[in-house]
């Protein structure tokens, strides 16, 4: 199997640069898997399809701004915040621009508050800094960092953005991309699905920056996914174990309830990392639906769609997209593959 087949052609007018002016007036294509018939719809006649005893799966991290800029000796440095290394917070894996610039024992100055020094350098210009706050290290990032819109966003980031490229569930701190399937949802929308009988767990995946990074060979096979961490805490592991139908919102949230499936059946809490790497072929053991937005071609999330829907059915879906026009990628439109 190759990555290759997963390609389909989208017109650079496709990808959403920003969002609708209302949430829930997104489009939303609707593919059934038993029919293999595919509808357009609006995201806010989701609750139209769910009933009693299914569960929504919603991915509740948060994104912070995790974009810094900096001087190093009259050197503009830009840091992208990836994960803490320590237990204070204070010591960052980071990725920086332009690495030439930054090397250990270099220091940058992001903040009258706030500085950091490079401690260490790694591969793929990742760099390990060490800072130094005058005040709440999170509070400062909050301040004066910037969202880190996706690359294909090609427009600086807005005080909109806070907000916009943000679920309105989200409460855990620590992702660096947004789980973009719940961009739709609104508090309306989220009680108009507990109105017609569905049940909501609340998971957490922080999303990495290895989410944008393009893949590095064609040979499905030889893939490997980057590691993300997850939480799945006991009150929600019921929720979803005891559900007739799981839908979930977002590819992280299909990979969480597998994982937390695999590793613990739903029974008890559970917490970890994973690289779990759902393609075609791939047997699900607790996920029945998905609500999701439009990926990039040839990657690991068009992958784990065509897991679910069959790959020929998501193909005639993204191409079908594609001819009536849907937005495409974090700020785009939705399907629901049921």
């Amino acid at each position: 199997m190759l990555l290759s087949d997963f390609h389909f052609e989208l017109p650079q007018e496709l990808i959403a640069q920003e969002p609708i002016a209302d949430r829930s007036a997104s489009r939303m294509l609707v593919v059934d898997r038993k029919t293999g018939t595919i509808a357009d719809r609006i995201f806010r006649d989701l609750p139209e399809y769910l009933r009693d005893g299914d569960c929504l799966v919603l991915n509740d991290s948060k994104v912070f701004p995790a974009r810094l800029f900096g001087d190093r000796d009259g050197y503009k440095i830009e840091v992208f915040l990836l994960e803490p290394t320590t237990p204070d917070r204070l010591t960052w894996k980071v990725l920086v621009k332009p690495g030439k610039r930054a090397h250990p024992g270099h220091r940058i100055v992001f903040d009258p508050s706030l500085a950091g020094v490079v401690s260490d350098r790694m591969d793929r210009g990742m760099r390990i800094i060490r800072f130094d706050s005058l005040e709440p290290f999170d509070a400062i990032v909050d301040r004066i960092g910037h969202i880190p819109l996706p690359p294909y966003v090609k427009r600086d980031d807005s005080q909109g953005d806070r907000e916009r490229y943000q679920t309105v569930y989200a409460s855990q701190r620590g992702s660096v991309a947004a789980p973009t399937a719940g961009l739709h949802f609104t508090p309306e929308v989220l009680e108009a699905c507990q109105q017609r009988g569905a049940d909501i767990a609340r998971v957490t995946l922080h999303v990495g920056l290895g989410t944008f990074q393009p893949l590095s060979t064609d040979v499905i096979e030889d893939i490997q996914l980057h590691h993300e961490s997850f939480h799945v805490m006991a009150s929600e592991a019921q929720r979803i174990r005891q559900a007739v139908r799981v839908i979930c919102v977002g590819t992280t949230s299909v990979r969480t309830v597998e994982t937390a499936q695999s590793l613990t059946d739903l029974t008890q809490p559970c917490s970890g990392s994973t690289d779990l790497f759902i393609r075609p072929g791939y047997e699900f053991q607790r996920v029945d639906a998905l609500l999701t937005n439009f990926h990039l071609p040839s990657t690991s999330l068009l992958l784990l769609v065509a897991a679910l829907a069959g790959t020929e059915l998501t193909m005639a879906a993204y191409r079908h997209a594609v001819q009536e026009r849907y937005r495409f990628y974090s700020y785009g439109d939705c399907m629901l593959v049921v």
